[in-house]
């Protein structure tokens, strides 16, 4: 039954052990492994095997438990072998032993550089009969280590990116089999992986095993001709196997499960089932991009470091540091400078985009911004560049310029040249502006969290109900005072809520005292507030008794009504009509206030817009210049007015509902801060905390004290 034109390389298993952990399969298996019973696993293997195929022997080392795993020592194509570099140093001894072999048969071998890393057939796969390799990434080898594969052989790679630890090479999840076919685990991969596996393979030539296959390693098969050897196949498995015409032949190897390994891991593929000879290939272009990255910054203690790893492993990339300079002092900068790689050049730019959030720069951004220009009015070109919140710079004219008026979502258009750069809504584009397209050339700036808990820090962000309150209200009403008494900017962005549960009044005294010089909200707060001046109602219900009255749902519309028939707001408090209220101090203290509307609003009052983009430009040129922006119970508004505000003010944040300033939170922004509980109740304490008799100086002292004690002693 031999067949002549399969060869295979195996290794005895006379070290065999499990003496370290290097994969989660090795958990709390060291030193259980039976020697005897492992070498009676191994024959019976080989027995299998050799009644098909030819198998040769490389001779074990002491000390190289492993080494019987020869799948993982390199990958082999005609007389074309690549070794493996093995992200675990464990296993590096293995590699010139196998390579030595190799050597003696007379086939050449080519290194993959020693900045990758690489672990042979286990994580490379040639499909039969097509002349295309698939190759994992992502736990143990590279993705960089593709783009020379697809070198050497001179084919497709086809990079599968890994994401189970317990799946830390590409043969525990992926057989390819002949006819263009395979089977698969499909958890064992990012969503990108999976969705290139279903575009190649359609369901009638895949297989997608469940956990209780994988588990049990089925798709650590090895395939000869056509009879494939695992150590478990389930009867339902081995029923559609059999009908694409294959011989299932298991036998137990439950030995080497304990290191992580099954049939395919103990045999190298010596013969593959190419279609064109490796001499007669053309070069391919390999499409895995990289690039040269540098982060500053306080990158451990802050966790910048890891989030940025994280951004590109998420995006479906990989990253290999090359420097790391950490800070001698905690006030002292550290420097990371690392190889981001991607299956593609989308891909990358994606990471790209994703890592520059993170303040990460091209470290060859000496190159010139890319800009094209606009197609048409409100059309920017393909790649555009979209900002974030934070302070951006263009590298432009050999000088890097600040982006002006910094928002997210926005494009960056170059301004006469060189001279200028601004962020620009989409909408606002012209015809023939140089939009900043790619990545390369840009540098965002992102500000650092607090560091340490000794240093006292305003209100440090975060979302939490169980923070006490009081404790926050008092810090905040002291940096309102400090606003104030250095004349700065603060706005509010307040919803119908606010009347509805009392703090009108609170919102009022606020804007009468000079605490507020922007009133950002929608129709519904004008109207009730107006309501409770006319009527004593909100809504309809009696404020005073908190019951409703007769009639009350038509108060709100008759309110709407009066102001309509004044002609504005402005003129019924000229006139009389409204005498009091949070809309009644705006007008009578000149402070601004954009009112936006939605298309729930009735009437609506005469200064709501209902003209979006108008709105939108409204509430924006309004928050300039601002230092801090009160959002009190109205998502819409405050998620639309945060996605507006660029990075540097402080976002205050206080709603009954937790899902609404996680929602703020999660744009981005460090210096956001959520406050869980009633508003009526928030606003009654902090108009309490403003007024004039608060005890300032005992808090300011007991500040003082707190940061005189965390100061570190002198050295």
């Amino acid at each position: 039954m031999t067949n002549s034109n399969a060869s295979l390389l195996m290794c005895p298993p006379a070290y065999f052990d499990v003496q370290y952990v290097i994969n989660p399969w090795m958990e709390g298996n060291i030193g259980k492994v039976v020697r005897s019973r492992a070498r009676k696993q191994w024959d019976a293997l080989v027995r299998i095997l050799s009644d098909r195929s030819e198998v040769r022997i490389v001779d074990p080392i002491a000390g190289q438990p492993d080494m019987c795993f020869a799948a993982n020592a390199g990958l082999k194509l005609e007389n074309l072998f690549v070794p493996s570099l093995f992200r675990v140093p464990q296993r590096v001894p293995e590699v010139p032993v196998y390579t030595e072999w190799i050597r003696a048969q007379g086939i050449e071998v080519r290194d993959i550089p020693d900045d990758c890393t690489f672990e042979g057939e286990g994580d490379a796969l040639f499909q039969p009969g097509r002349d295309i390799l698939w190759a994992g990434y992502g736990v143990r080898s590279s993705l960089a280590s593709h783009k020379f594969l697809t070198e050497f052989f001179r084919c497709p790679v086809y990079s599968l990116r890994l994401v189970d630890e317990r799946f830390y090479h590409l043969d525990t999840c992926f057989v390819p089999l002949p006819q263009d076919r395979v089977m698969v685990y499909p958890a064992a991969f990012d969503r990108r992986s999976r969705d290139l596996i279903r575009e190649h393979f359609e369901p009638s030539r895949r297989i997608e095993v469940g956990d209780g296959d994988a588990q049990r390693f089925c798709c650590n098969a090895v395939r000869v001709g056509n009879t494939l050897v695992a150590n478990h196949v389930s009867d339902a498995l081995r029923r559609k196997l059999e009908d694409w015409d294959l011989e299932v032949v298991t036998t137990d190897l439950s030995e080497f499960i304990l290191a992580g390994g099954a049939a395919k891991c103990l045999c190298m593929l010596l013969d593959q089932d190419a279609v064109v000879p490796l001499s007669e290939r053309k070069a391919v272009e390999s499409p895995i991009s990289s690039e040269r990255l540098e982060l500053t910054g306080h990158l451990l203690d802050s966790g910048l470091l890891n989030r940025a790893m994280d951004a590109v492993t998420a995006a479906g990339g990989s990253f290999r540091v090359e420097q790391f300079r950490a800070g001698l002092r905690h006030d002292q900068t550290s420097l990371c400078r690392l190889r981001a790689s991607a299956p593609d050049r989308g891909a990358l730019n994606r990471v790209l985009k994703e890592l520059q959030g993170h303040g990460a720069v091209v470290v060859a951004s000496t190159k010139e911004a890319s800009r094209q220009a606009a197609p048409a009015d409100g059309v920017a070109p393909e790649g555009f560049y979209s900002t974030t919140i934070y302070p951006t710079d263009v590298y432009i004219g050999g000088r890097w310029i600040r982006a002006e008026k910094q928002r997210m979502d926005a494009v960056l258009v170059i301004d006469g040249g060189a001279g200028s750069v601004r962020c620009e809504l989409l909408r606002n584009l012209r015809a023939g502006d140089a939009v900043v397209c790619g990545v390369e050339g840009i540098a965002v700036h992102t500000p650092e969290t607090a560091r340490t808990e000794e240093a006292f820090a305003f209100m440090s962000a975060g979302v939490s109900s169980e923070r006490r309150v009081e404790r926050v209200v008092e810090e905040l009403a002291l940096e309102m005072k400090r606003i104030r008494s250095r004349g700065g900017r603060l706005v509010v962005v307040a919803g119908p809520v606010v009347i509805h549960t009392g703090g009108g009044q609170y919102l009022a005294e606020m804007i009468r005292n000079g605490y507020v010089q922007a009133l950002l909200t929608g129709n519904a707060l004008p109207t009730h507030d107006i309501e409770l001046n006319m009527f004593g109602t909100s809504l309809g219900v009696d404020m005073k008794r908190g019951t409703g009255v007769p009639l009350g749902h038509q108060y709100h519309l008759r309110a709407i009504n009066r102001i309509r028939a004044a002609g504005s707001i402005a003129a019924a408090v000229e006139q009389g009509l409204v005498t009091g209220g949070v809309m009644y101090e705006c007008i009578r203290r000149g402070v601004e206030f954009v009112a936006v509307g939605s298309i729930r609003d009735d009437g609506p009052l005469p200064e709501t817009m209902m003209d979006l983009c108008r709105g939108q430009a409204a509430c924006a040129g309004a928050i300039e210049g601002a230092d801090m922006i009160l959002m009190l119970s109205s998502m819409l508004h405050s998620i639309g007015v945060g996605n507006m505000t660029p990075s540097g003010v402080r976002l205050i944040c206080v709603d009954i509902n937790p899902a609404v300033v996680t929602k703020l939170a999660d744009r981005g922004s460090v210096e956001s801060t959520g406050i869980v509980t009633d508003v009526g109740l928030f606003l009654n304490l902090l108009a309490h905390y403003l007024s004039e008799d608060a005890d300032d100086e005992k808090y300011e002292a007991a500040v003082a004290a707190k940061r005189l004690r965390t100061q570190p002693a002198p050295e």
